[in-house]
Order: structure tokens, then C-alpha cells, then sequence
């Protein structure tokens, strides 16, 4: 009898061992092809990650410096210096370390934990969003510095450029959203990589040559962000249909979790719109974003209410939609749309959002193939393109009798080119010579600017897809999607809790399914 129980626990115990090697992550798979090996695993992209951090180092110290504002033997910046050679509150550089402390903690705390809803990959989600924002922002300094190559063959680096770095990561993150729990962790950074280059030559070409104005970066941002994850998750979706993942489904702490996330979007999200603005135009994109994003928390709770069949509240639409305003305000968020205008603009943005997760987002994925896991076309797409389409409304509307001449320190573009016009502006309010647009043309250009970014980031999506087919950087297999064990080391956990955990009923469903 005691041989009988011993024999029986050692089947038991293969079977455990075997389900766990089934879960275990994918450290190194040997295929044999043709006499050769081939052997491709979780070493190669460790080796790869430490090879991006050597090239990253290398780069910076060949092409970047300290500014003016961080150098040492510039007098003005001793703390001893007159008061004549110290800079103003406008114009010190200090002015914005505060909100760019907010933008900080959105990127790596609202975007990290906003993502924790999945069940099974909440260490991935904020653990991935710390290492991939860490070496993005590196990698976005680099792209704007190249930008910004003085005549000693090096880019200053100021808090400006910190500000700047922080908000174009916002980008490659958002369309992580896309493709949450379907990638490894190097296919995330090299996708990164690919969307911060093109990402930059885009926003070079709506601020410098379309001259088009998006002070919230809903254009170039969110909505870059947005179609640039789609593409790539469509390119997925290609070679390998989506289909419902047991493990892509929300539980109640994992919802509770992403709401902390949302929370602190929510409140920094005003800090996000007016970091990069000065004086009336900062204070009022501070107030139509709270006011907008005020007005789509309330709305999104009314419209999640009304669509379902029992009248009860939806967390994916409470976690997510509820932050529609700030992306809509974005373009215009210092513009005068005046209160009500931000208020309408908000409520706009969350009936669109949460009709986007009631019936958009089941579509796209059974139509396109887009498997969209954290549904970001319904929170950074459509309402992107809303910022854009409200911000060339209020840019077709904008008079100097309502802006006085701060309308040419909002549009530069509507400057007069005119030496005898533009005498007086110079000389009492600093404006430089523009182009000499009507308000008609400077809508225009705000719309077209709008589709360029949309173009761009189809396109470099899609490729940026096929390359990461293509790549050498790992991938996910079926069952080890929207799963942490693919790339940590979890805590052991009894064969009960697991099983409960993946055959469990889901209390959220996933994204497609709602």
C-alpha cells in the first residue's frame, strides 16, 4: 500500500513538475535544422539590452552636452551673480521642474499601473513600463538632440529637453496598450526605438514646416501613438488570428490596481497639457483640461450606465474613458475655447469613448483583425483625432480682437510678414515675422497636419510589425500570452491557487468581449 501511494504521488508530482515547465518562460528553445542547431531564447535579448544601454552611453557622450542653463562657467547661473545678469520667475528654467515631476510620475505610475488589469501580468505591465521608459527616454533625447546639433557637433540638454523626452515616451507606451501581453519585452523596446525616430521626424514636420499647433500633443502624441500600436497589432493579427486568452480577463483586485493608474492621469493630466506653455496661454490650458477631463469622468459613468443592461457601471470604461477629456482638450487646451467649450469638448470625448469600447472595439478586432488588449484607439484615437479637429475649429475661428497680439505668439504662422506691421509687435511684444496666414489657411494646416500624423504612423506601424516579425528578438507563444511567467520569476504558488486562477470564471471581460 505504501509503494502504491509513493508510486501515485511521483505521477502526481510529474504532473505538477510538467505543468510548470509548460508555464515557465521560454529561456532557450533548440531547434534542429538540417544537422545544425538553432538556439534562440531569453539570453539573446538580455545580451541585446545590454548592447542598446553600451550604444545608448556612447551616443550621448559623443553627441550631447549640458546647456547653457546647466553649465558651470556661465556666470548668470552662480548664485552669487547681480541681480541684474539673474533671470526672471518667466524665464528661469527651474519654472518647470514641478510639472515635469508630473509628467514623471504620469508616464511611469499612470501609464504603469493603468495597464495592472490584466490578471496574470500586472508585474509586467509595471515592470516593463519602468525598464522601457527608462531606455526610451534616453533614446528620445537622443532623437530631439539630433535635432539640435550646435556648432560644436554636440545638442545642449536642459529640463526643457527632459520635458520633451518624458512626453515623447508617452507615445511608444500608448501603443505598447495595443499590444500588452503579445510581446517580449525586447520586441517592446525595439518597437519603441523605431515609433521615438519616427515619432520625432513627424512632430519636425507639424511644428517646423506646417506650422501647426498642438500644445497638449494630442496630434502628435495620442494619436501617433495610437494608429502607430494598431498597425503593429494588425500586422499580428495577420499571421496569427485573434482569439479569446483565458488569461485576458480582469479580476477585482487587478481592476483596483488599474485604477490607481487612472487616478493619477487624472490628476496630473493638466500638468500634461500646459507644461510646455507660458503665462495666460499655461493658465488656460491648466483650467480647460480640468474642466474638460471633469466633464468626460462624469459623462463616461453616465453613458457606461445607460449602454448596459442592467444599468450598473463598467470599470474598463471607468479606468479608461473617464480620461477622454485631457487627450480631447489637448490640441486647444490654450487656446480660448472658453469654459463651456472645454466642458462640451469633454463630454464629446467620453461618449465617443465608451461607445468606442461598447461596439468599436469588438468590430476592429472581428473585421480588421486588431486585437487592441487596453483599447487605446478609444482613448488616445478617436479622441486625438477630436483634439485635432477642435483645435483647426478653434484656429479657423481666432481673431485679434479676442487674442490681441498674444494671437501671433499662439500661431506664429499668422504673424504678418510685413516690416511696417510688424514694427510695433516686435519691438513691445517680442513677436517675430510669420507667414502671414488667414485664419482659414491656419486651420488648413492644423488639419493636414492631423492626417500626416495619422499617415505615418500606419505606415511606419506597419512596417515597424513586420520587422518585429521578422526579428531575432523572441517571441510569445499561445499559451503564455497575457502571462507573467514569461518573463519574471514568480513566487510559487500551490497547484489549487493556480488552477483557480486560470480556469476560474473571468470577473471583467477582456476587451473584445465587451
Amino acid at each position: 500500500m505504501a509503494e502504491q501511494v509513493d508510486l501515485l504521488t511521483l505521477i502526481r508530482l510529474s504532473g505538477i513538475e510538467e505543468r510548470k515547465r509548460e508555464r515557465a518562460p521560454c529561456r532557450f528553445f533548440v531547434e534542429r535544422k538540417g544537422g545544425m542547431l538553432s538556439i534562440c531564447g531569453a539570453k539573446q535579448q538580455v545580451l541585446l539590452l545590454f548592447l542598446i544601454q553600451f550604444i545608448v552611453i556612447v551616443l550621448i557622450g559623443t553627441l550631447t552636452t549640458y546647456g547653457p542653463e546647466a553649465r558651470a562657467n556661465v556666470i548668470r547661473n552662480h548664485s552669487g551673480s547681480s541681480k541684474k545678469e539673474k533671470t526672471s520667475l518667466e524665464d528661469d528654467p527651474l519654472r518647470i521642474y514641478p510639472m515635469y515631476q508630473d509628467v514623471h510620475v504620469m508616464i511611469w505610475i499612470g501609464f504603469g499601473f493603468l495597464m495592472t488589469f490584466l490578471r496574470r501580468y500586472g508585474q509586467s505591465a509595471i515592470g516593463l513600463t519602468f525598464l522601457i521608459g527608462a531606455v526610451l527616454v534616453q533614446v528620445a533625447l537622443l532623437c530631439d538632440g539630433v535635432l539640435n546639433i550646435g556648432k560644436n557637433g554636440q545638442a545642449p540638454l536642459s529640463l526643457q529637453g527632459l520635458l520633451s523626452a518624458d512626453v515623447a515616451v508617452a507615445a511608444p507606451l500608448i501603443s505598447m496598450g495595443a499590444v500588452l501581453g503579445k510581446t517580449t519585452y525586447m520586441e517592446l523596446i525595439i518597437m519603441g526605438i523605431i515609433e521615438l525616430i519616427m515619432y520625432t521626424a513627424n512632430k519636425y514636420i507639424g511644428e517646423h514646416h506646417l506650422m501647426a499647433v498642438d500644445a497638449g500633443d494630442s496630434m502628435y502624441v495620442h494619436v501617433f501613438g495610437a494608429y502607430f500600436g494598431l498597425a503593429v497589432s494588425f500586422v499580428f493579427g495577420v499571421k496569427d488570428k485573434p482569439k479569446e486568452h483565458r488569461l485576458e480577463g480582469a479580476t477585482y483586485q487587478s481592476d483596483i490596481f488599474a485604477m490607481i493608474g487612472t487616478i493619477f492621469l487624472w490628476l496630473f493630466w493638466p500638468s500634461f497639457n500646459s507644461a510646455s506653455l507660458k503665462g495666460d496661454d499655461q493658465q488656460r490650458a491648466t483650467i480647460n483640461t480640468l474642466l474638460s477631463i471633469a466633464a468626460s469622468c462624469v459623462i463616461s459613468f453616465a453613458v457606461s450606465a445607460f449602454v448596459s443592461k442592467e444599468n450598473k457601471f463598467n470599470m474598463v470604461h471607468v479606468q479608461n474613458s473617464t480620461l477622454a477629456g485631457g487627450v480631447a482638450i489637448g490640441t486647444a487646451a490654450g487656446m480660448m475655447c472658453e469654459p463651456i467649450g472645454a466642458l462640451a469638448i469633454g463630454c464629446i470625448a467620453g461618449v465617443l469613448s465608451v461607445l468606442g469600447y461598447k461596439y468599436l472595439t469588438p468590430l476592429i478586432q472581428k473585421k480588421l483583425r486588431i486585437h487592441d488588449t487596453c483599447g487605446v484607439h478609444n482613448l488616445h484615437g478617436m479622441p486625438g483625432v477630436l483634439a485635432g479637429i477642435f483645435g483647426a475649429l478653434m484656429a479657423g475661428i481666432a481673431t485679434e480682437n479676442a487674442y490681441n497680439y498674444s494671437l501671433y505668439e499662439i500661431f506664429p504662422a499668422r504673424a504678418p510678414s510685413d516690416e511696417v506691421r510688424l514694427a510695433e509687435m516686435r519691438d513691445n511684444y517680442n513677436i517675430s515675422p510669420g507667414l502671414n496666414r488667414t485664419a482659414a489657411q491656419q486651420a488648413g494646416y492644423q488639419l493636414l497636419a492631423l492626417v500626416i500624423s495619422m499617415v505615418i504612423a500606419i505606415v511606419s506601424g506597419l512596417v515597424t510589425g513586420l520587422i518585429l516579425q521578422l526579428s531575432k528578438c523572441g517571441s510569445i507563444k499561445e499559451e503564455e500570452k497575457f502571462d507573467d511567467a514569461a518573463h519574471w520569476e514568480l513566487e510559487k504558488e500551490s497547484i489549487n491557487e493556480v488552477s483557480m486562477q486560470s480556469e476560474g470564471t473571468q470577473d471583467q471581460l477582456p476587451m473584445g468581449q465587451i
